[in-house]
């Protein structure tokens, strides 16, 4: 039976709305993981450690996207609650095309300033040129990227979140078909990783827009330019709701930047690697998490907008539950996985796989506070207290890790890396937990 968003949620309905919004987060996390996966094994060391150094700028630039996709399905959400349709539409054609025009823009700075941008983070000789390469032909896709960010919030708002896993599994699946291609069969190495990456982004931003320019069966549709009216308010709403996932991304990003001048200096090259190959597995998890805090999403706002408080103060204790229960799975599955993950990505080098294999026994404690803090961000995102998701966001992803990555390596040095992740998603919590409380009377929940 179809699940609407009008309906309430047992914990079975609950799970069967949001598996494909984080199957979709997975699969997109899932880029990364490949083309790492056969750079390291089929290209070398050095440009492995060169994707993981360049991706959180790449990652960056593509945030823009995020935030009017999260951003604007709470605005959808909202005026479909309030049984606007069309205005819904509306607002909705509105983020796609302004979202597409900003991606030509930064793009095309992106690949002028690539090169000072990366040798300013501190990559030099062989690892900036592997940089370069990588990170060029990635920005010409970022487009397209950035509409695949938007449209995995705005398949679970049409209610079509079915639809949009499909798609993303499609462009997971190209990318890993074109990397065996390009890098495993082909002598194209670096560059048919990226380009492998690009397609695949192209694959998940195109075909939904297709899909929403024709007659669809959703809630939403895509107008024509011509009836799209320029509504700046809701620009602004939008931009403001979704900072926190802007400021998430953003921060994400420099702190990756971060972590990678620091381990340059406790461990070289083979720093950088190890913390991927760690990332590949957190980028993984942490899509989970994401998956099923965009798949809720509209389920609150449509509440929120439609009164009914009841309906959240479920869906809040049933997510708290499930959340708790993935905490536990995921820490479990980040320890098991230490040393077979560690082996399929640096197992030809002994002393990276010792490391990795470190870093991966001390980092997946961190699993067992991430959820609450992401889910947290995004609930209040979607009851549209933008103001109040970005504080939590902007803590836990720079403030807490900043500090910790910063003050532990003092101590433990390249241990008080790896335990920087885990302090840091502990005091998320602990501000998480705090503004729900506050907030508890204000919105009935």
């Amino acid at each position: 039976m179809k699940i609407q968003l009008s309906d309430h949620f047992t914990y079975k309905k609950l799970l069967r709305f949001t598996f494909p919004s984080i199957i979709m987060m997975i699969f997109t996390s899932v880029y990364g993981v490949v083309d790492g996966f056969f750079v390291s094994n089929f290209v070398g060391k050095t440009p492995f450690a060169a994707v993981n150094f360049i991706m959180p700028f790449l990652m960056m630039l593509g945030a823009l996207g995020s935030m009017l996709g999260t951003g604007g399905s709470a605005l959808i959400g909202i005026a479909l609650g309030e049984g606007d349709r069309n205005r819904a539409k509306r607002i909705f054609s509105l983020f796609i095309y302004v979202s597409f025009l900003c991606g030509i823009t930064i793009a095309i700075l992106g690949i002028l300033f690539l090169r000072p941008i990366a040798s300013l983070l501190g990559a030099e000789g062989q690892m900036l040129e592997d940089c370069v390469r990588y990170g060029r032909i990635i920005l010409a896709a970022l487009p397209a990227f950035m509409l695949q960010y938007e449209f995995q919030s705005f398949f679970v708002t049409a209610e079509k979140p079915q639809l949009g896993l499909a798609v993303t599994v499609a462009s997971g699946l190209t990318n890993m078909v074109l990397d065996a291609l390009l890098v495993g069969v082909l002598p194209l190495g670096l560059e048919g990783a990226a380009l492998a990456t690009a397609l695949s982004q192209c694959v998940g931003g195109v075909v939904p827009v297709i899909y929403f320019l024709r007659k669809n069966a959703s809630l939403l549709q895509l107008l024509p330019p011509t009836k799209t009216k320029f509504d700046i308010r809701a620009l602004l709403q939008a931009s403001v709701n979704g900072s926190s996932e802007l400021m998430s991304n953003i921060s994400m990003s420099l702190v990756g930047m971060l972590y990678n001048i620091q381990l340059l200096k406790y461990a070289g090259e083979d720093g950088v690697a190890a913390y991927g190959v760690m990332m590949y597995v957190n980028f993984i998890f942490i899509a989970a998490y994401i998956g099923y805090s965009i798949g809720t999403a509209p389920v609150i706002s449509y509440h929120y907008g439609a009164g009914n408080s009841s309906e959240l103060k479920n869906i809040l204790r049933k997510s708290a539950v499930i959340l708790s229960i993935c905490s536990l799975v995921m820490t479990g599955l980040g320890l098991s996985l230490a040393r077979p993950f560690s082996e399929l990505f640096v197992g030809y080098d002994r002393e990276l796989f010792t490391m990795t294999v470190r870093g991966f026994h001390i980092g997946s404690f961190s699993f067992l506070f991430s959820g609450i803090a992401i889910f947290g961000s995004s609930f209040f995102t979607a009851l549209n207290n933008g103001l109040l998701s970005a504080l939590i966001s902007f803590l836990r992803t720079l403030v807490f890790q900043t500090a910790a990555i910063l003050i532990l390596p003092l101590i433990w040095e390249l241990d008080g890396i790896w335990f920087s992740i885990v302090a840091a998603e502990a005091m998320a919590v602990v501000v998480t937990l705090v503004f729900l409380v506050l907030k508890r009377k204000k919105y009935q929940y």
